[in-house]
């Protein structure tokens, strides 16, 4: 891709911003981070390959600079997102998210602005690798202590630059707040967010923090806006809606973050289990997996995953179609096994045509200290109606109960319009902790 605007490529070059408490910077330098392809001491070809014929590796940063930089962009990513919701739950360790660094399918930029040789800002592109598609996904976080400066400004001018030099000009933005319940319409904040000023990329956010889950919505109805969807909102003077909006993005969606706590009432899961076995009957058949999809089910799965980039409820954000290959599959699945999570996974078979219909899948970290994530989930639009998505994810829940017991609980993202999948996971006991807007512009 071509790189505009960047004053150097690798950590350590150009000049670095002295940021005094209050000042505007008007001098700004976002350097490119050249993420490591492992946080292990670096290897040797890694040293062979510095030695190439311009002889210009001495300028270039070792890998343990190259590490330590990447591992710092990562905590300041998770730092924000720890403010922002109130918890960190949805943090994910330099390694885990390193393989996605790596995907040739979805390239990724990382940038960032340092004060005093600290990284205080970062920004994130991401795409897909077919040249035809004209999608970004970005993502901007700033620290605390240095907003308010112009530094979420310059990055996402940054940001906006190198994806119109690369001819995308569909931005998308996912920005999270961390909110109050609010019956009917996901969650609601009574409070002003102190924001990152953030435009964020698949799991990332930049907002502030509002009331705990399930405490009364304090934002009066004037002081909301409505996703184009109709469903959902986020509080109006917040900080990251207003330079959301100042910036010309649009709000074309919202996601409602939920928790479900475990163990889960058994008794609840039960009725939950037979009602969707009734309602299936003899034509479908569920299977479990751990782990790489076995090679029966690839091509299934592949398609499934490709179906959910234009299955799953859109609002009004143009997302393109991902086409998964069996060989993308097999490559992600590969990375995934060197993240530090366990991949489980439940599946429905349509009996008469020995096809897979629906399926579902956790990522759930090594340490069991922490939560697992919801995937994907996803049923074919032909077999709806039939509590496929009910036997998958039960199914899916028992299997991580035997399997990686003692986890506290399990987090998922689902569109506030999608009321089947909102309702599965009600029933089994899923509660909201949080929002995240999902915000378009043309370029």
């Amino acid at each position: 891709m071509t790189a505009l605007l960047w004053s150097a490529a690798l950590p350590g070059g150009g000049r670095r911003p002295r940021l005094d408490p209050g000042a505007p910077v008007t001098d700004i330098v976002i350097d490119e981070i050249v993420v490591p392809s492992t946080l292990e001491p670096r290897p040797a070809a890694d040293r062979d390959a510095d030695a190439d014929p311009d002889g210009d590796h001495a300028d270039r940063p070792d890998h343990a600079d190259r590490v330590a930089a990447y591992v710092e962009a990562i905590a300041l990513e998770n730092a924000v997102q720890t403010e922002v919701l109130g918890f960190g739950d949805l943090d994910f360790a330099p390694a885990e998210q390193l393989p996605q660094w790596h995907d040739p399918f979805t390239p990724r930029r990382l940038f960032v602005v340092r004060a005093e040789g600290r990284i205080v800002g970062r920004a994130t592109y991401e795409t897909l690798a077919d040249p035809a598609v004209t999608t970004c996904w970005l993502w901007v976080a700033v620290a605390p202590e240095h907003r308010r400066r112009g530094l979420g400004t310059a990055l996402l001018d940054h940001l906006e630059a190198v994806a119109r030099a690369a001819g995308r000009t569909d931005a998308i933005a996912f920005v999270a707040s961390g909110q109050g319940v609010a019956s009917g319409q996901g969650v609601a904040s009574g409070q002003d967010v102190a924001s990152g000023q953030g435009v964020a990329s698949g799991q990332g956010a930049t907002a502030g923090q509002g009331p705990t889950a399930g405490s009364a919505p304090t934002t009066a109805p004037a002081d909301r806006l409505e996703a184009s969807t109709g469903h959902g909102w986020v509080p109006r003077a917040s900080s990251e809606v207003r330079f959301a909006l100042s910036r010309g993005y649009a709000l074309g969606q919202v996601e409602r973050i939920s928790r479900l706590p475990l163990p889960v009432d058994e008794e609840a899961l039960a009725a939950i289990r037979s009602e969707a076995l009734a309602a299936a009957g003899d034509e479908y058949r569920v299977h479990t997996w751990s782990g790489p999809t076995p090679r029966l089910w690839q091509s299934d799965v592949a398609a499934m995953a490709t179906a959910l980039s234009t299955d799953a409820p859109m609002g009004d954000v143009p997302e393109p179609e991902d086409v998964w290959t069996v060989e993308r599959l097999v490559e992600a699945e590969r990375r995934r096994a060197t993240s530090g999570r366990a991949s489980l996974t439940a599946a429905a078979e349509h009996v008469p045509t020995g096809r897979l219909v629906a399926c579902s899948d956790l990522a759930v970290p090594d340490d069991a200290s922490r939560p697992a994530m919801q995937q994907m989930t996803l049923v074919r639009r032909e077999h709806r109606g039939h509590r496929l998505g009910w036997l998958v994810k039960v199914a899916n829940l028992d299997r991580l109960a035997v399997e990686k017991p003692g986890r506290p609980a399990v987090l998922t993202f689902n569109a506030e319009e999608n009321r089947p999948m909102l309702a599965v996971n009600e029933a089994v006991g899923f509660g909201p902790i949080g929002v995240e807007g999902v915000w378009h512009r043309l370029l």
